[in-house]
């Protein structure tokens, strides 16, 4: 079993952008003397709880301050953009970080209608251009662009020996979809819902085309992890990621709250059905009560690597759970 990272860089109540983000570092550097596979961070706009709002400058920071660990985005929000900026954005990070850069894209609109506008600085760009997007990244990368293209002549520099992997991050059969037709990997967000789960994957693996970038379908997972010493331990650390959840569906303060404010604040009944309905976007409980849950998951979902993601209050308490689960999952696969 692969074990990667998913950081949105969340801020914790009374902490800053500046804290989150050296939390980032450390938290990559940790995962990286445990063995993870990858490190990939988001992309998040207009909010005042989540620091990463530059997936390509964050990547170039982390990859500086390790050097073993893939590190990637999950996903950079192409619909915003331009497929050649994003291609040598990834191409320069290839350039200084051979072999260790991951492109992942995604098709979200990045916030709000106001926030879309003034990312795309109010050009229309719909989103149901997003797989010609990612066929025309793949095409700059490459220096592919056909003759008949707009676009002919032109690649994205620099020069590389190779180029980032890519990956399409989605929900649904369409985002599976996206990825089989372009031959790229895929990352199936469990962490945001489940339920499509089995439509995706069986989508993806049976419409994949290979090709020279990538032969077999590639399926990775992510999910929420928060993993203590025992249940108990962890159920009284995730109540904090449960409000935080709550919070951020609701477009209110995403900014992480102690444990101590949220058992002052309580649940609402409405809020309990919530929670409950969340749970099923995670995993939490001893290092066994999790590995068992991925164990299950790696089965149903036809893959050995998961993307986890913590966003709890504590960041001693967040490195220490993703300790609990690498040493565990390292002890039970090596027997």
């Amino acid at each position: 079993m692969k074990l990667s990272v998913l950081d949105q860089s969340p801020i914790s109540k009374g902490s800053t952008a500046e804290l989150a983000l050296r939390n980032t570092l450390e938290l990559a550097q940790f995962t990286e003397r445990l063995g993870f596979h990858r490190y990939w961070v988001a992309e998040h706009h207009n909010t005042n709880g989540l620091a990463s709002s530059s997936p390509e400058l964050l990547i170039a920071r982390i990859a500086s301050v390790t050097t073993r660990i893939k590190v990637g985005s999950g996903g950079v929000l192409l619909p915003q953009y331009s497929p050649l900026k994003v291609a040598e954005n990834f191409k320069m990070l290839e350039a200084m970080f051979p072999g260790r850069i991951d492109l992942g894209l995604g098709r979200s609109p990045g916030g709000g209608k106001r926030t879309r506008a003034a990312l795309t600085d109010g050009c229309n760009k719909p989103l149901s251009s997003f797989s010609r997007q990612v066929k025309e990244v793949k095409q700059f990368l490459t220096g592919s662009i056909p003759k008949e293209h707009d676009y002919f002549g032109v690649a994205a520099k620099p020069e590389t020996p190779a180029n980032p992997d890519v990956w399409i991050l989605g929900l649904t059969e369409r985002g599976a979809r996206h990825a089989a037709i372009n031959s790229t990997g895929f990352t199936f967000g469990h962490f945001i819902n489940p339920e499509y789960a089995e439509d995706a994957l069986t989508a993806y693996r049976e419409k994949f085309k290979p090709s020279d970038g990538l032969k077999k379908p590639l399926v990775n997972v992510c999910i929420f992890i928060v993993c203590g010493e025992t249940d108990e331990a962890a159920e009284e650390l995730a109540i904090s990621q449960d409000m935080w959840l709550l919070q951020a569906a609701k477009g209110l303060d995403t900014r992480v709250l102690s444990v101590e404010e949220v058992k002052e604040r309580g649940f609402t009944d409405e809020q309990l059905t919530e929670v409950k309905k969340n749970r099923k976007r995670c995993l939490i409980g001893s290092p066994a009560t999790v590995y068992k849950g991925l164990k299950e998951l790696e089965e149903k979902y036809g893959t050995d690597e998961f993307l986890v993601i913590t966003n709890i209050y504590s960041h001693e308490e967040k490195l220490t759970s993703y300790q609990l689960l690498a040493n565990y999952v390292k002890e039970q696969e090596s027997k």
